[in-house]
C-alpha cells in the first residue's frame, strides 16, 4: 500500500456518495472548515482514491449500486494501512439492522439523510480528534518498546558478556522459537545456532531452553 499523505491543518476527508448533489454539499461545507476534500462517486472508485492518497476519515453513503457501503467498508478495512481510518456511514437506513451492519462493517458512526452539513462537520472533527489520539497513543507504545528492547539486549550483553548474535538467539528462545525457525529469521543454520546457544547456556549458567528462556525475561522485568 503506497498511499501518500499530504500534510495540511484540519485534515483529508474523502466523501463516497453516488449522489452529486451530496458530494456537493458537503464538500463546500468541509473545504469552508478548512478540510481538503476527496470525493468519489462509488465504492471502486473510492478504494483506488484511498490508493494514492490516504484519508484520515471517510463519509460513505450505505446504500449506492455496484458495491455498497457496507462491503466498501469491510474492503477498505481488510487494506493493510487503513484499518485506522475512521468511517462514517451516510444513511437514510435507520432501522437497528442496518445500523448494527455499519458498526460490523467497521464504522465508528451513522449521520442520517437528508444531510446537515454543520452536524456533519463536528462529528468529523470529533473524529478526526479521537483517530489522532489512537494514533498518538500507539506511536508512543510502539516507540517505548522498542527503546525498551534495546535497553534489554544492551542489559544481557553487559550483565552476561554475550555477543550481539547470541542475543538475538536468546531473544527468539525467549520468544519460543525453535532453531530452525530462529535460523529462518537470522539467515543462519540451525547447527550455527544451537552453536550460538550453547555458548548462550555457558554464559548464562543454565542448561535448558526454558532456564536460559527465563533469565532473559527475568532481566527484561527488573528483577
Amino acid at each position: 500500500m503506497n498511499a501518500l499523505r499530504v500534510p495540511d491543518h484540519q485534515g483529508v476527508v474523502l466523501i463516497v456518495d453516488d449522489v452529486p448533489d451530496n458530494l456537493a454539499l458537503l464538500s463546500s461545507a468541509l473545504e469552508q472548515a478548512g478540510y481538503m476534500v476527496l470525493v468519489a462517486l462509488d465504492g471502486r472508485s473510492a478504494l483506488d482514491r484511498m490508493q494514492r492518497l490516504k484519508p484520515e476519515i471517510v463519509l460513505l453513503d450505505a446504500m449506492m449500486p455496484g458495491l455498497d457501503g457496507f462491503e466498501t467498508c469491510r474492503l477498505m478495512k481488510a487494506e493493510a494501512g487503513f484499518e485506522d481510518v475512521p468511517v462514517v456511514f451516510m444513511t437514510a437506513l435507520t432501522e437497528s439492522e442496518h445500523v448494527l451492519e455499519g458498526f460490523a462493517a467497521g464504522g465508528v458512526d451513522y449521520v442520517t439523510k437528508p444531510i446537515h452539513p454543520e452536524q456533519v462537520v463536528a462529528r468529523v472533527g470529533a473524529h478526526l480528534k479521537t483517530a489522532r489520539s489512537l494514533r498518538a497513543a500507539r506511536q508512543t507504545s510502539a516507540a517505548n518498546s522498542v527503546r525498551d528492547e534495546k535497553h534489554l539486549h544492551a542489559l544481557l550483553s553487559e550483565r552476561f558478556q554475550l555477543t550481539g548474535r547470541e542475543v538475538e538467539v536468546l531473544h527468539w528462545v525467549a520468544c519460543g522459537k525453535t532453531n530452525r525457525d530462529i535460523g529462518d529469521i537470522l539467515g543462519l543454520s540451525p547447527r550455527t545456532v544451537n552453536k550460538h546457544l550453547e555458548h548462550v547456556y555457558v554464559k548464562l549458567g543454565v542448561e535448558t531452553r526454558t532456564a536460559a528462556a527465563a533469565v532473559a525475561m527475568t532481566a527484561g522485568s527488573g528483577r
